[in-house]
């Protein structure tokens, strides 16, 4: 199949969305598909090729650093006619989303959207000009109830996504639950993390992993202000935090305004190739962000063998089992998420078998099988 995949967010930017396009595609290629991504261009890198990626003039989003508008008029619909396309799998609902739906009705092909993203829940945080909350809010649920309505198929990744969007829009097509997988050869128990753990000098120490966006719909500021009542009862212990964003320096200056410098590191953004280091060189992971619709970070971690302290909170109960391969909290409490990632530090060596065999079923070579099915089945009808 020639396939194209559309999306709202793409590197230089680094997140669920960009993991989620990046890791298909590989996989998808790997089975023999043909791949093109549609993404925006990154302004500042304005002319920069990449074969097999066709970039759609953009601009920056100001309100949210990192992420483009594509409001310009561009030759997507004319490229995916000439390049034979059979489906457009879409990854966002912005303007490369709509642009897809567009395409996918100018060339008569069929489009799948994986929704991948509570775009309400962002407004709190990046809504523009001091509008309205509750007015922007309906006019994003009335916009959305549209988009997906328009698409052939609707893909959730996960169950708790699916009532969600049922409720948004109960005509929508849903084609199936289907998370984005991870590689489990890559995300091991077997990977070393000796060399983290020298650089950032964490030797002797108990370790909680956080990684991810830095920003403020992610609710670090929870596993932050819960770092003090960890080391209440486990002094030695360090938090790292991986991952950039535009909440970093806040970020920061709370974790030296609650004392802790050099107890929370920030690591910045850590490249594809060391992040299973990372997770290697961890003893729990922990997460107290509202805002997954799967958490993608919460899988690599199990993965690697590492018990997870999440948010009991959307998609990540669906993955997380309460003192079987993690523990679960009240992502509004700080203390709870202490007592969480307490719970995971004692039982780390007990979770770590249970961990690694929960992941398993969510392998890339699994999920994007699903996903070749899927798109069998659309062009069959």
């Amino acid at each position: 199949m020639k396939i194209a995949l559309f999306t709202d967010t793409y590197l230089p930017t680094v997140d669920g969305v960009v993991t989620s396009v990046l890791s298909t595609r590989r996989q998808l290629e790997a089975d023999g598909h043909e791949v093109v991504i549609f993404a925006p261009e990154d302004p500042k890198r304005r002319g920069v090729l990449e074969t097999g990626t066709v970039y759609v003039r953009a601009r920056e989003l100001r309100s949210y650093p990192g992420y483009r508008l594509a409001i310009l008029p561009g030759r997507e619909v004319d490229i995916v006619k000439d390049l034979g396309i059979d489906v457009i799998h879409s990854h966002g609902v912005g303007t490369v989303g709509v642009k897809g739906l567009w395409a996918a009705w100018q060339a008569k092909i069929p489009i799948v959207q994986t929704f991948h993203t509570m775009l309400q829940d962002t407004l709190p945080f990046y809504s523009p000009f001091g509008l309205n909350l509750h007015l922007i809010e309906r006019g994003l649920r009335f916009y959305l109830r549209i988009f997906l309505r328009k698409c052939q198929g609707v893909v959730v990744p996960s169950r708790a996504i699916l009532e969600e969007i049922l409720e948004l829009s109960p005509e929508a097509t849903i084609a199936d639950v289907i998370p984005t997988g991870i590689d489990p050869d890559r995300f091991h128990p077997s990977v070393s993390g000796q060399t983290i753990r020298t650089k950032w000098g964490l030797n002797g120490h108990d370790v909680i992993l956080h990684v991810g966006r830095v920003s403020p719909e992610k609710n670090l500021s929870t596993l932050i202000q819960a770092f003090p009542h960890i080391r209440e009862k486990n002094p030695d212990a360090k938090l790292v935090i991986v991952g950039a964003g535009p909440y970093l320096e806040k970020a920061y200056d709370q974790a030296r305004h609650l004392g802790l410098s050099g107890d929370v590191i920030f690591t910045g953004f850590v490249s594809d190739t060391d992040l299973p280091k990372y997770y290697a060189a961890a003893d729990v992971f922990a997460i107290a962000s509202k805002f997954e619709t799967q958490g993608i970070v919460v899988l690599e971690a199990l993965a690697s063998g590492r018990p997870v302290a999440g948010a009991n909170f959307r998609a990540i109960p669906e993955f997380v089992r309460d003192g079987v391969n993690g523990a679960l909290f009240d992502p509004s409490s700080p203390r709870a998420c202490a007592d969480a990632v307490l719970r995971c530090l004692d039982a780390r060596d007990a979770m770590r078998e249970d961990a690694r065999e929960s992941a398993l079923p969510y392998s890339v070579a699994r999920c994007t099988n699903r996903l070749e099915g899927l798109y069998e089945r659309i062009l069959s009808t």
